[in-house]
């Protein structure tokens, strides 16, 4: 489900039409209308007055958004599709029936010898920056993890951690586990802040006020606390697999 649809089915869950919602934002009509459709994406200092108007966490819009960019087109890929759409129709025609022809003798293949059992494996991130990708693509600083019993289930990838901002519960140059769950408060996140990336505690109080919080509270300065109308960009890429920690005092 994409940004706009998940938008859109919110909305109507709190029985808002369009109007009422670009009045809480102070956005016109046919702006909503935009976000829904995919034609236009909020502006910086919409969406956090969305997350409020909307009654949901940061990566609720967002939580299928990365998961589909995993299946987006590498660079290598891309190329390929660009050479096809310079070809004329005969072109075309013949490397599509090329392409259907080893599908099917493919499926042909499978069908009488099982397939061999691939491992999983799923991206680790050298850091939290590299992460904000949202996908593996040539070029970036990532490499692909395979799956063990040392990984938690549902784990949708990795990322290696920087600095001492979250110590003791995770160390620096450690690795986190990632997935797409909806954030609860105390919960561990990936975090997009105004372009920088970083792994904080997340908090959200009853008045729409989102905290940033280290887990190291030697770190205290690092903290960030978000304004419902302080028109900075916040977006969550995923939850750290981490329970049971306690809010700071």
């Amino acid at each position: 489900m994409s940004f706009g649809e998940r938008l859109r089915r919110r909305r109507e869950e709190l029985g808002l039409t369009r109007a009422e919602l670009a009045e809480r934002l102070g956005v016109s009509r046919s702006a909503v209308g935009n976000y829904e459709t995919g034609i236009s994406a909020p502006k910086e200092e919409i969406l956090l007055q969305l997350f409020d108007a909307l009654q949901v966490d940061p990566n609720y819009l967002y939580q299928d958004s990365f998961h589909t960019a995993a299946f987006s087109c590498s660079r290598e890929e891309q190329r390929l599709l660009e050479k096809l759409r310079r070809l004329p129709l005969t072109g075309r025609q013949t490397v599509h029936t090329l392409v259907n022809s080893l599908g099917a003798w493919q499926e042909e293949l499978e069908a009488v010898r099982p397939a061999a059992a691939e491992p999983r494996v799923i991206p680790l991130y050298a850091s939290p920056a590299a992460a904000g990708f949202a996908a593996p693509v040539f070029g970036e600083d990532y490499e692909m993890l395979t799956v063990t019993g040392d990984v938690p289930a549902g784990a949708e990838l990795a990322v290696r951690i920087q600095g001492d901002s979250m110590t003791p519960w995770i160390a620096d140059g450690s690795i986190v586990y990632v997935n797409h769950d909806p954030l609860s408060g105390g919960d561990v996140g990936i975090f997009c802040v105004d372009g920088d990336m970083l792994c904080k505690q997340y908090y959200r109080d009853p008045l729409g006020m989102v905290y940033l919080f280290s887990l190291n509270r030697r770190r205290a300065d690092m903290d960030v606390v978000f304004h419902p109308d302080g028109g900075r960009s916040l977006t969550c890429f995923g939850r750290v697999m981490m329970h049971g920690l306690p809010l700071p005092e």
